[in-house]
């Protein structure tokens, strides 16, 4: 049914050794929903996100995934070698054989349909964000998944790729979960989101108890 969720993890926890990455956190992604995960650098946003994609083993919680459930996932950086070359349809395909007019219409959705085919390598910070949006969206994903898409993108790249977003999510009638360092991003923007705390800073952590690294702090679209 279009009201169930596309994916929904409860109470779960990731455990390394000794040290808990993430602990205690609750998540939902519904169609339609955009869903941050906040959280500075080492909060374990990033694992967070692995677990509940099922990349990652939990150590404790559950999730589920809507059946069928097609993932599209941009990461926050490619690495490409700088003599390779490789030009913007071949990224497009190196993972998979999609007919041209797929391929055509993910370009069009992010605005690249007229760069015609050059080395990726040619690309600006920004052009080539949306070029690993459009290669996430070739196959129609129920789920989009992004990690932190504007980092290292100008400020007018970075509100571009903000506007392709909610524009995607509004075409295709996708879940966003984006993983973000910018509270005041997911407050404005988000319909819900979850921020983790690093344990350093966990209150039950100061006070001497068994505090994990990640532990959520908000949830629900307020702060705590």
């Amino acid at each position: 049914m279009l009201s169930d969720p596309l994916l929904a993890a409860s109470d779960i926890g990731i455990k390394r050794g000794e040290r808990w990455i993430v602990r205690h956190v609750d998540l939902t992604v519904k169609r339609g929903d955009l869903v941050c995960v906040v959280g500075a650098n080492g909060a374990g946003k990033s694992t967070c996100v692995k677990a509940v994609l099922g990349l990652i083993e939990l150590t404790e919680g559950t999730v589920r995934h809507a059946p069928s459930l097609r993932i599209g996932y941009v990461p926050q950086r490619l690495a490409l070698g700088h003599t390779l070359p490789l030009t913007l349809r071949r990224l497009m395909t190196l993972t998979g054989r999609y007919p041209e007019n797929d391929v055509d219409a993910a370009l069009a959705a992010v605005g690249l349909e007229r760069l015609g085919n050059p080395l990726v390598t040619t690309l600006s910070g920004g052009e080539f964000q949306r070029l690993l949006l459009a290669r996430a969206l070739i196959h129609r994903p129920h789920l989009l998944v992004l990690d932190e898409p504007g980092q290292g993108v100008d400020l007018a790249g970075a509100e571009l790729l903000d506007e392709l977003i909610d524009e995607i999510r509004a075409d295709l009638g996708c879940g966003v979960l984006m993983i973000s360092h910018d509270v005041k991003e997911a407050l404005a923007r988000a319909d819900d989101f979850v921020v983790l705390v690093p344990h350093e800073h966990d209150p039950g952590y100061l006070a001497g108890g068994a505090g994990g690294a990640g532990q959520q702090r908000s949830h629900g679209g307020s702060a705590h």
